[in-house]
């Protein structure tokens, strides 16, 4: 009888399919992590653009405040009428047009003189 080349050692069984089950449980995991960790970073994203948010509308509403605050005096109320071209009774309103043209026309006969 001829003798067999020797040849590699082969590992037992159990420890191929050991390997084999690790690597599955492994990929279990990782895949049992990947939606909570999904969801956490969008919730993460969500959460950072309503604090933008959050800090937009405080900076409105103390503008707001100020504004509110500046205009409860009487003769700013009346001045803020005037703008919003309101008349008291027994006023007349009159538009006038123009006033824009009127003003550099001026401006320009001032300059030349």
């Amino acid at each position: 009888m001829a003798k067999r080349p020797p040849s590699r050692r082969r590992a037992p069984r159990s420890s191929i399919l050991l390997r084999r089950l690790a690597v599955a449980g492994l990929v279990l995991v990782a895949f049992l992590y990947f939606r909570p960790l999904k969801t956490y970073l969008n919730t993460r994203h969500a959460l950072v653009d309503r604090r933008g948010q959050v800090d937009r509308l405080e900076a409105q509403k103390r503008e707001l405040e100020q504004r509110v605050t500046a205009s409860s005096s009487t003769a700013s109320l009346a001045l803020e009428a005037r703008r919003l071209a309101l008349v008291k009774p027994g006023e007349r309103l009159f538009i006038v047009k123009g006033i824009g043209a009127w003003r550099r026309a001026h401006r320009t006969l001032a300059g030349d003189g």
